[in-house]
């Protein structure tokens, strides 16, 4: 209990606000030092009884902030529940702090009960792994003292771990102990701080010189928009890349890209984030004649063509833009804008005095009020409704390549995980985003897109306890009744139907306003644009679920 106190006070004193606790019987007394911590009001603990529901919970906490959130656990399988999270968390350059319990040194190996090997598990991914002494036996029984510290540094990108100095990502603490497992709880001072700032990159010089673009990949955020503008140069910005924005920004960068008057006349890209909704911006990185700098946030260092350079900032020389470049990807991104919107109202027609005419333009509004929706509807719909005060999640689903495809700039707030681009946690880290953002009272609704078997994979996240603070979440799924992603993957050219529905499709009846009725959510489907619309901006508090059918 001293050991578990101190390690949670000097977690609050670098910065730590939000722990997210799995119950069990091994991390009892770390679940009480940080429910000691909340009820002090240093620190927000949030319940979770799914341990792959915690970890991406935390990782939205700390996606939002900035600032690791802690995620406890007890030990055997539920530590290795934690592993998708934390493998996000490292290839997208997210803080994170892994709090496992554990057996003592005596009862790992021997069929002890819960017991397996913990530590080294998350050891690739890792910015840091400790295996803690049980508390009384470390040196000079310090017990866990100074492990906070060092765990925060490292999840921060402070020192050079894994050989990524200034890159964020996650750390382990394993933590054994012995029965007695809890008791009762020290008096231990709690004075919160903030968290250590890694140094800031040394930031490499780019002259104007050669034909370049800017990529911005997910996770970018505005810095990419910033450095295009500086530059003059063009922005080729992902849909989740918080960088769509701004006038430099090109519309149908995936068709420009092959236009070999455009996207064949690149000579150097400048990549910030991680680029993964699309093949032509792949194919250009790819390319061994094109120079590519990559700013490095996650794991992994960007280099599809063998020769790409890694750094941890960019800045622009002065010099003369090359506005002839400029301008031509400008004046083509012009013709590639796509406008979802309806027409306007024929006024005269509904006022005129010739009974075709006014039934005609009747007519025109009745249907554009019942126009049914569609995947492009979809998606500009929720990008109208979002705001710089709210935040934007989407899942690795069809819908996001339809929103890259069609969505105009605007400057908001957009997550997504795609370091691995998985399905698994969209929800749970969704809702870590809603309370990271929504703390003290702060204005705005999360809203997380995404496609049916995404909400499915990760139901479990819709169990919130009735004792936590309900965050203002839309989750907004399109379902088509099964995962016609697999549309766009040579599969779906290959395969016999019955095998492509069997393996891939995965086809399900799942009725989606029974299951919102069985967790407690507020359920509305809608069909029509008007309707949607209606949905996503009336004044709403706590948690919706809106299902919009999709046509297979």
């Amino acid at each position: 209990m001293d050991a578990a106190a101190s390690l949670f006070a000097e977690l609050v004193a670098h910065g730590v606000r939000e722990v997210v606790l799995s119950p069990g019987s091994r991390s009892q007394a770390l679940a009480l030092a940080a429910v000691h911590a909340s009820e002090q009001g240093a620190l927000r603990v949030h319940v979770r009884i799914d341990e792959r529901v915690a970890g991406f919970t935390a990782l939205g906490l700390s996606r939002e902030s900035g600032v690791p959130a802690a995620v406890v656990c007890t030990s055997g399988t539920a530590a290795a529940n934690l592993l998708p999270a934390a493998m996000e968390a490292f290839h997208a350059g997210v803080p994170l702090l892994l709090l496992t319990a554990d057996r003592p040194p005596e009862l790992r190996g021997v069929g002890a009960n819960q017991a397996t090997v913990q530590p080294g598990m998350f050891a690739a991914w890792a910015r840091e792994q400790i295996d803690a002494p049980v508390p009384g036996e470390g040196p000079a029984d310090g017990g866990w003292e100074g492990l906070g510290a060092r765990a925060v540094t490292a999840a921060m990108g402070g020192h050079a771990a894994h050989g990524l100095p200034g890159v964020a990502g996650p750390v382990h603490l394993n933590l054994p102990s012995r029965e007695p497992l809890s008791g009762t709880h020290p008096s231990v001072a709690l004075v919160p701080g903030e968290a250590p700032r890694p140094p800031v990159a040394e930031a490499l010089e780019l002259a104007q010189g050669p034909r370049t673009v800017v990529i911005a990949g997910a996770d970018a955020g505005p810095d990419a928009e910033e450095l295009a503008h500086a530059a003059s140069w063009p922005l080729l910005a992902e849909i989740v890349s918080g960088a769509r924005f701004g006038r430099r920004l090109v519309h149908g960068y995936r068709t420009l890209l092959d236009d070999p008057e455009l996207g064949g006349r690149v000579e150097r890209a400048v990549v910030l984030g991680h680029p993964t909704l699309s093949r032509q911006v792949a194919r250009l990185l790819a390319r061994p004649d094109i120079e590519v700098i990559a700013v490095r946030r996650g794991g992994d260092a960007l280099d599809l063509n063998g020769r790409t350079t890694s750094v941890g900032a960019v800045r622009v020389a002065e010099g003369p833009a090359d506005r002839e470049w400029l301008g031509a990807w400008l004046t083509a991104s012009a013709s590639q804008v796509v406008d979802l919107s309806e027409a306007a109202p024929d006024q005269d027609g509904l006022v005129s005095a010739d009974p075709a005419a006014r039934r005609d333009a009747v007519a025109a509004e009745l249907a554009a009020v019942r126009r049914p929706l569609d995947r492009e509807l979809l998606v500009d719909a929720v990008w109208r409704a979002t705001w710089p005060h709210d935040r934007l999640v989407f899942g690795s689903s069809r819908i996001v390549r339809v929103a890259d495809a069609v969505l105009p700039g605007k400057k908001v707030p957009v997550h997504a995980n795609r370091g691995l681009a998985g399905i698994d946690g969209t929800v749970a880290t969704a809702t870590g985003i809603a309370l990271a953002s929504q703390a003290g009272g702060a204005p705005g609704i999360t809203r997380v897109l995404l496609g049916d078997l995404t909400l499915l994979h990760d139901v479990g996240s819709l169990l919130l306890p009735p004792d936590e603070d309900e965050p203002r979440l839309q989750v907004i799924v399109g379902n088509d009744g099964g995962g016609t992603i697999f549309d766009a993957l040579e599969v779906a050219t290959t395969a016999e139907r019955a095998d492509l529905d069997r393996a891939f499709y995965t086809p399900h009846t799942v009725r989606l306003e029974q299951l919102a009725s069985a967790y407690g959510w507020e359920y509305l489907r809608v069909t029509t644009r008007a309707a949607l619309d209606q949905a996503l901006t009336a004044p709403a508090g706590g948690r919706q679920l809106i299902e919009v059918p999709l046509t297979r």
